[in-house]
């Protein structure tokens, strides 16, 4: 007989939680024939999220990265302009912003929030810096206190991409509601989903008014069929938006599961060369990903596929932008940001996971470094 290694678990790195109204709030939108990108679900869902996070207005699209674009192009981010982004985020964020035709420039992380560096942030901005944008990573705030001074001292607008951090606060406070403009992602691995969508939120009502202008294929407001900019079809559908409404009713309860999931991490590495990722400052960490740190970087890779044979799916935190093809042309580094990248991983960290299926992560990762 073959020799077959037995896989004790399947664990993904993420999977939704569909355990309320979503299935009653799409039939109905199928009843109702609204599956498109008109309906009640729209308006109810960006009602809700502008409530729950303590803005004016939200702009429901159709996912996280037309977000950042549909945000830029509101505030009038274009060619010759310079955005600031730090370099260890996912690559929308910078995609995003050459969409436009503006340049992004990269700054650095802090060590130990894992958060764009406010220092860095100063020491990059030249005549030419329009926006800084500021990624919320893994559902830890950004340093806000920090960077809001100096944005406004420059006479710079905040963009803040909370693709990861929708539930998280900083000094009590929502991400999402400090600067001008904030977006949000709704994907299938996102804290709440829709399957794919995203949404744009603001306290200016000019800002609203110029983003639903631009998301609507440049629809004139009082002109039917008449287009005055070169807009795009950036629309969520109803569909998209009930899965939402009914995702953004239990989002206490996806929060609570994920700190729980959080916290047997962290009690499961104590006294280990793990390093886990905890909050630094008065902030609430969402925890949209449970991740960690080894000690040395050779030993990243051979443990993803240790814990990759014991079936968890594991993925390595961000390669730092800066690294990649289309934005090396110029020799730059940014040590902490690469430091990160490079030793990084996320863990399982779904609301579903029980208390037994963490401890069958730490220990499958003891193992490889023989704790156990």
């Amino acid at each position: 007989m073959e020799n077959s290694v037995q896989v004790l678990k399947q664990l993904p790195v993420y999977q939704p939680s569909l355990i309320g109204n979503e299935k009653k709030y799409v039939i109905d939108c199928l009843d109702s024939s609204w599956i498109s990108s008109k309906g009640k679900y729209i308006d109810l869902f960006e009602e809700g999220v502008a409530k729950y996070l303590g803005v004016n207005h939200a702009a429901a699209v159709c996912n996280g990265t037309v977000a950042i674009h549909l945000a830029l192009l509101a505030l009038g981010i274009g060619e010759g302009d310079e955005v600031i982004v730090p370099t260890l985020t996912y690559i929308a964020s910078v995609n995003a912003i050459t969409y436009t035709g503006a340049t992004p420039i990269f700054i650095d992380s802090q060590a130990d929030s894992w958060q764009m560096d406010p220092a860095d942030l100063e020491r990059k901005i030249t005549k030419r810096t329009k926006a800084v944008l500021c990624v919320h990573l893994y559902g830890h705030p950004c340093d806000m206190d920090a960077i809001m001074p100096i944005a406004r001292e420059h006479d710079l607008f905040v963009v803040e991409d909370c693709a990861e951090s929708f539930g998280s606060l900083y000094k009590g406070q929502h991400t999402g509601s400090f600067g001008d403009i904030a977006t949000f992602s709704f994907y299938g691995n996102k804290t709440i989903t829709t399957g794919e969508g995203g949404m744009v939120v603001m306290n200016d009502e000019t800002l609203y008014d110029r983003c639903v202008h631009f998301k609507g294929q440049g629809l004139a407001k009082h002109r039917q069929y008449w287009h005055d900019v070169v807009g795009y079809n950036y629309r969520m559908t109803n569909i998209c938006a009930a899965i939402g409404l009914a995702q953004l009713e239990n989002i206490d309860v996806f929060l609570n599961q994920k700190k729980q999931v959080a916290g047997w991490y962290r009690e499961g590495f104590a006294d280990t060369s793990v390093t886990f990722h905890e909050p630094i400052g008065d902030v609430y960490h969402s925890y949209w990903m449970c991740s960690i740190l080894v000690a040395s970087a050779k030993d990243r890779d051979p443990l993803r596929n240790h814990l990759a044979k014991k079936g968890i799916e594991t993925r390595p935190l961000f390669y730092p932008v800066h690294t990649m093809p289309m934005y090396s042309q110029k020799f730059a580094r940014f040590k902490t940001a690469e430091d990160l990248g490079w030793r990084g991983m996320n863990l399982p960290s779904y609301p579903g996971l029980t208390k037994e299926d963490v401890e069958y992560v730490v220990n499958s990762i003891k193992s490889f470094f023989g704790n156990v």
